[in-house]
């Protein structure tokens, strides 16, 4: 099938839909750009749409590709028919391609290859189907060829044998059935490895185990993997109990061998048995736990990138001035303070924990820094003495009262990948890397989206075994979310950082570098047209990153809005329409309500872009990022050690897998509320209840202070047991390699006691 027609029928597109997308991607168009600005081109794809039509397009056209290699290939070895060119054609996967090239592949000397070369194929041809008379010795005494290496008659049985194994297995539709068998009945048998009982303990849920391949969850899967190639877990494909001469016959239905009693008969079904245990079984194997591997992989990576973009999107704090602490206790306390934009202001070493518990001279630093720099936020790093610093914070506010300080504690994943990276050193060469820390813990609560992306996307931590997935393929998927979140956002084109600016559509590392050089030289950039100015920013470049970067206050009003500097004029016609200035236009929805649309419709600009502009001209510049809101931890709950079975506490989700939900409790450990517990009916799927941030109200089910787990519940009180044991799949060979936490960002949380949204609306630092 053409490849354009496959993708549409995989979207449930019109063709013309993908040929218009895929021209604009072979054009240089970057996703964003063409989801944002060419719906009338695309019929409106969306950016879900677009990225997975990229990723086939790449794949199908990787095979086209090797179908035509491997056509040439057999036509080079004059064993190309009609029909063989036909089924190559048709092959939709690289597994079929590759089944129907297996015979014709160029090998290494096999033993098969061997035989043929000694003249046995003939005899391998009467064994097989021939009505031949005699025993397969008897046959098999006529090939008897010493100046051949075949010297007796069990040699060139051997022979013959080994070219037969060979015919049967390599046959590409008979790999299709029987692989689509094992995937769906057969079963992964996995057991401890001899001697390795005690060592690899934290894979003791799979040392008797064993389930339908086909069905094997994908943390599971990765934790089987993972805990084979550390040599503690061995496995076997397996049929189904009662089918294990199953293969054997479907290799002689296959085949359409005959059946009987007599010696031949015995021997061509020693040599089906070979087929399928010496070459079919174990090829198979290889195959699918290739492919559960690969499909366990790309659930994961699913995983990470669902619960990133919940990390990217999740609110920000706002511009607002705002103290960095990153906790500690021998090493003291780095504060530091940013302004409104980030840039850092001032910092201090604070000792007030033990040993030292200078609680007092902290309070009075920490007073005089927020009195100094008209601080409002105060992050608090979520690591070691995290709550003893969130108290000395609380403390802080309520002795300062007119300064309305508001404490929150944030996520400090990442932090210290950021303070030793190339990028923290330059920006801050004379800094203590502890002091680069506390800056980068402050400006994530400013905005978390322009602060991760400082951070290589894996070191965030909000997997599910992120490590032991296929690191390209993973970089990959994390790019484009990144891309996909920026632009979704926009950016503040005379604030933005070179990290920033490279993640929008169109502008390479060392363009966005331009841009902050050029801003730094010539002053703020005043209106979009300006960047046209910019080494090596052109027009094409230009097209594409124009929508996405904001000029607030600049010289064009329409610059701190969504809306193309190609659709200006037809901005200005529709205020023309109404009479009325440009100013007077954006923000006013009565006026806008009134626009006759259809008199505005063009070719270029039809439904889906009329719609888009008045939007955005109804609220321009506005941030699609959720209200901000803060968890309020139990100051009396501050470690394991002080929860009990049955309590009530608020939380925030932090990390989310395809077997429940992570919630940080204020106890340094997270908990986990196992997908069963999840909700009073059944979830299928963990992200369609929950997300990333979310702050949620959660229930102790029990606590194992030794394992360091918790077993939490979001079910309602009468339909989940005061106390059980965290599901199976919570041990570590399951757990994800990095528990970050995340605790101030809720993607959809409703104002409530034990929030703070009320006194960030006192205080003004609510969006709303």
């Amino acid at each position: 099938m053409q490849i354009e027609k496959l993708i549409a029928s995989e979207l449930n597109a019109r063709i013309e839909q993908v040929n218009a997308a895929i021209q604009l991607l072979d054009e240089g168009a970057s996703v964003p750009f063409i989801a944002r600005y060419r719906k009338e081109i695309t019929g409106a794809l969306d950016d879900t749409q677009l990225r997975t039509l990229e990723q086939r397009l790449g794949y199908l056209r990787e095979l086209a590709e090797r179908r035509n290699s491997v056509l040439e290939s057999i036509r080079s070895q004059g064993k190309l028919s009609a029909e063989l060119e036909q089924q190559i054609l048709a092959a939709d996967t690289k597994n079929r391609l590759e089944d129907l090239y297996l015979p014709f592949r160029p090998k290494r000397r096999t033993r098969a290859q061997k035989a043929r070369e000694a003249g046995l194929e003939p005899l391998s041809d009467a064994l097989l189907g021939s009505k031949g008379q005699g025993s397969p010795e008897q046959q098999a005494q006529s090939y008897v060829n010493p100046s051949a290496g075949i010297e007796t008659s069990a040699q060139a049985l051997e022979g013959a044998r080994h070219i037969l194994i060979e015919r049967l297995a390599e046959n590409a539709d008979l790999l299709a059935q029987v692989r689509s068998w094992l995937w769906q009945q057969g079963e992964l048998v996995v057991t401890v490895a001899k001697g390795k009982e005690t060592e690899g303990q934290k894979f003791s849920n799979y040392f008797d185990y064993r389930e339908r391949c086909g069905r094997i969850p994908s943390h599971r899967a990765l934790a089987i993997l993972r805990g084979h190639q550390e040599g503690v877990l061995r496995y076997s494909l397996q049929p189904p109990e009662g089918q294990e001469q199953e293969g054997t016959q479907r290799i002689a239905r296959h085949w359409q061998l005959r059946s009987g009693n007599g010696k031949a008969q015995l021997w061509l079904d020693e040599t089906l048995q070979q087929c399928w245990s010496q070459k079919l079984l174990p090829g198979i194997e290889n195959d699918l736990v290739r492919q559960l591997r690969s499909a366990a992989e790309a659930e994961a990576i699913q995983v990470f990138a669902r619960n990133l973009r919940d990390l990217l999107l999740a609110a920000p704090a706002g511009q607002r001035a705002t103290l960095g602490l990153d906790p500690g206790l021998r090493s003291g306390v780095k504060a530091a303070v940013v302004d409104a934009t980030g840039q850092l202001l001032a910092y201090e070493t604070l000792y007030p924990h033990a040993p030292s518990k200078r609680w007092d001279q902290a309070l009075a630093t920490l007073a005089k820094l927020c009195r100094s720099h008209n601080v409002e936020l105060i992050a608090i790093g979520n690591g070691t003495a995290s709550r003893e610093t969130e108290q000395l914070a609380r403390e802080l506010a309520e002795k300062e009262p007119t300064l309305s300080l508001v404490p929150v504690v944030v996520s400090e994943a990442g932090a210290s990948v950021y303070s030793a990276s190339e990028l923290a050193a330059k920006e801050f060469p004379d800094l203590d890397v502890t002091i680069r820390g506390a800056v980068s813990i402050a400006r994530r609560l400013q905005d978390p989206l322009a602060e991760l992306v400082k951070i290589e996307a894996k070191a965030i931590g909000v997997g599910q075994y992120q490590h032991d997935v296929d690191q390209s393929a993973l970089a990959r998927m994390l790019d484009a979310v990144i891309e996909d979140c920026v632009n979704h956002v926009g950016v503040d084109l005379n604030t933005a950082s070179v990290e920033l600016l490279s993640q929008i559509a169109g502008l390479s590392r060392s363009v966005a570098s331009n841009i902050v050089e050029h801003r730094n030289q010539q002053g703020a950039f005043s209106r979009r047209q300006q960047l046209l100015k910019v080494p090596r920013l052109g027009p094409k470049a230009y097209e594409q990153c124009a929508g996405f970067l904001r000029i607030r206050n600049g010289d064009q009003a329409l610059d701190n809005s969504a809306v193309h500097p190609e659709a200006y004029p037809l901005v200005e016609r529709m205020a023309a329409q109404l009479g009325c200035s440009l100013a007077q236009l954006i923000g006013d929805s009565g006026r806008l309500a009134q626009l006759n649309l259809g008199a505005l419709r063009s070719d270029r600009f039809g439904d889906y872009t009329l719609t888009d502009i008045v939007r955005e001209l109804e609220k321009p510049g506005r941030d699609p990022r959720p209200e901000f809101h803060s968890a309020r931890f139990d100051d009396a709950i501050t470690s394991m050690g002080d929860l009990t079975t049955g309590l009530q506490l608020e939380g925030v989700i932090t990390n989310i897998t395809n077997f429940g939900a992570f919630v940080d409790i204020g106890v340094h450990q997270d908990g986990l509320v196992h997908i069963s517990e999840l909700a009073d009916r059944f979830v299928k799927d963990p992200h369609d209840l929950v997300s990333t941030g979310q702050i949620v109200q959660v229930r102790v089910l029990s606590v194992d202070a030794k394992r360091k787990r918790i077993a939490l519940s979001m079910k309602s009180q009468d339909k989940s047991p005061e106390a059980q044991s965290p599901p199976q799949t919570t041990n570590a060979a399951s757990k994800p390699a990095a528990q970050s936490t995340t605790r101030p960002i809720a993607k959809a949380a409703t104002p409530a006691e034990g929030t703070l949204a009320a006194k960030l609306r006192a205080a003004g630092l609510s969006k709303g």
